[in-house]
């Protein structure tokens, strides 16, 4: 039984009747209805923290989804989901995806950042100072790239920025 039908949230059932009822007035192809059911079951699944059923689901909506931007949003889904499982390399991969259909995805882009970020800290606690410079770099771009696109957001990351010298890029 998809996750949509044995749902006891009532509000996630809400989301699902309404979702269903426009979907079946929209004039979309079967295999675009089916992909979108796999979306949404992927959300559920995902809201509810079951990531092993939200990737099953993000993967058979990506076999059917042909429309690059839907798809883009089901890559960053995935990379959420490989991003909390501490996956950060396969998360970058779903993150940099989503980035070359969707080139204005903040949340990709933050993502991205914080990843590199992370990469970065762990080496410099390790005193590989050298070695951590080229993440903090690429950090800084994906962060300098979401700021530009929306400047009110990412305070923590322009105070970074700044406060290390890269601000300038921007």
């Amino acid at each position: 039984m998809p996750r949509s039908q044995r749902n006891d949230n009532f509000i996630d059932k809400s989301f699902t009747v309404m979702a269903d009822m426009i979907l079946k007035m929209m004039p979309v192809k079967e295999q675009e209805r089916e992909a979108f059911a796999y979306y949404r079951d992927g959300m559920s699944a995902q809201g509810d923290g079951d990531y092993a059923e939200a990737l099953e689901n993000y993967e058979e909506s990506l076999k059917l989804e042909e429309n690059p931007i839907d798809r883009s949003y089901i890559m960053y889904n995935i990379g959420l989901i490989k991003q909390a499982n501490g996956e950060l390399e396969q998360a970058l991969e779903y993150y940099n995806q989503c980035l070359e259909v969707n080139p204005r995805n903040i949340s990709a882009m933050n993502n991205c950042a914080v990843i590199y970020y992370e990469f970065a800290r762990k080496l410099d606690e390790e005193s590989k100072e050298d070695e951590a410079e080229p993440w903090y770099d690429q950090a800084a771009q994906m962060w300098i790239k979401a700021v530009r696109i929306a400047p009110n957001n990412y305070i923590e990351a322009q105070n970074w920025l700044k406060n290390t010298g890269r601000a300038e890029l921007y």
